[in-house]
């Protein structure tokens, strides 16, 4: 937690970060130059210049241009392609022209429905958008979470996911399900008392990270650390040195292409050596001849296949989320008003 609130300007920061475990809540809103009352929103705004969005950088989105030529890159289109190029330098442009539309008409399809399943998925992700409640000039707001800064006022209840590292200033019964962080399965009990500098994550009861989730209680606390420089934020950038692993689909996809590919080219050269050397064919004949039949042993709409399945599957996956509603007793979902009741949203195939 020593770079909580590093790259901040000294007049916004003290001179040595604090282990914000080990402190009153008292200090850390004073170090944070905050007060009860929360930020300004002046204050909020300068915060937000200079520490950016409280969110975790994601993977850019993809251009245009990259995803259609992502939809060409299959060990069976290359085949296809090359061969069209032959057949037009051999001067049959007709045959090439009809093996270049055949990948292209491919492409466009695997394209469009790519592009409908990212549609989609932007759509979820809207849905779930997370909302902190804050305190800004006294009043209490609710406001987007990437907008939370250093030295705001949070208020937590139990529903809640914690939209930021807080030092936790009050208390009331509260209990946050920390195993997303720490692997602990069961709830733990929050207070505002400060603990051992040399507290483990998990033993920090004065403290509610971000990512974390509030089982039970309410409590009020002042964020200390915002988008990467929370802990939550600092595995996320450990995780992104790790290198990405493709699917098992994926992995037999690309072994059947393979060893479908040299199946076929071994048979064609065989083909092609018989019709030249044994039957004596122009050899630009018996080229011909091969590549109309590679052409019709190669797949060539696998890759295609492949995308809109998943594509579709991702689509229906984000049609069905909100479509039937039963309720559940509050009592047994944590602390509730005695009258109220959750709702749970399921799948009609869930039922």
């Amino acid at each position: 937690m020593n770079r909580a609130i590093s790259g901040a300007p000294s007049s916004t920061q003290p001179r040595a970060s604090p282990k914000w475990h080990a402190i009153s809540g008292a200090d850390a809103v004073d170090r944070l130059q905050s007060r009860s009352g929360g930020l300004t929103v002046l204050e909020a705004k300068q915060r937000l210049e200079r520490h950016g969005l409280n969110r975790l950088s994601g993977s850019q989105p993809r251009s245009v241009i990259s995803r259609f030529v992502a939809q060409f890159n299959n060990l069976l289109i290359y085949v296809l392609l090359i061969s069209a190029a032959i057949t037009a330098l051999l001067g049959h442009g007709i045959d090439a022209g009809v093996i270049s539309g055949v990948v292209v008409i491919n492409a466009l399809v695997g394209f469009v429905q790519e592009g409908r399943a990212e549609r989609a998925l932007g759509a979820i992700k809207a849905m779930i958008s997370p909302r902190a409640t804050v305190l800004r000039d006294g009043h209490r707001l609710a406001i987007d979470a990437d907008q939370l800064v250093p030295g705001d006022i949070v208020l937590i209840e139990a529903g809640d996911r914690v939209p930021a590292d807080l030092r936790l200033l009050r208390a009331r019964n509260l209990k946050i399900d920390e195993s997303a962080l720490t692997g602990e399965s069961i709830a733990v009990e929050k207070n505002e008392k400060p603990v051992s500098e040399h507290a483990a994550l998990g033993d920090r009861r004065c403290m509610a990270y971000a990512g974390t989730f509030v089982v039970a209680g309410q409590g009020q606390g002042i964020v200390i650390a915002t988008g990467l420089e929370t802990e939550i934020g600092h595995i996320s950038s450990m995780l992104r040195a790790v290198e990405t692993l493709t699917t098992p689909l994926i992995r037999q996809i690309d072994h059947f292409a393979r060893y479908l590919t040299l199946a076929i080219l071994g048979v064609s050269s065989i083909m092609f050596i018989l019709a030249v050397w044994l039957r004596s064919y122009p050899w630009v004949d018996a080229f011909m001849i091969v590549v109309g039949l590679a052409v019709a042993a190669i797949p060539e709409g696998l890759p295609a296949v492949m995308t809109i399945t998943l594509a579709i599957g991702v689509q229906r996956m984000a049609s069905v989320m909100p479509s039937s509603v039963c309720c559940l007793p509050s009592k047994r979902l944590g602390r509730f008003p005695s009258s109220a009741q959750t709702r749970l949203e399921l799948s009609p195939k869930m039922k």
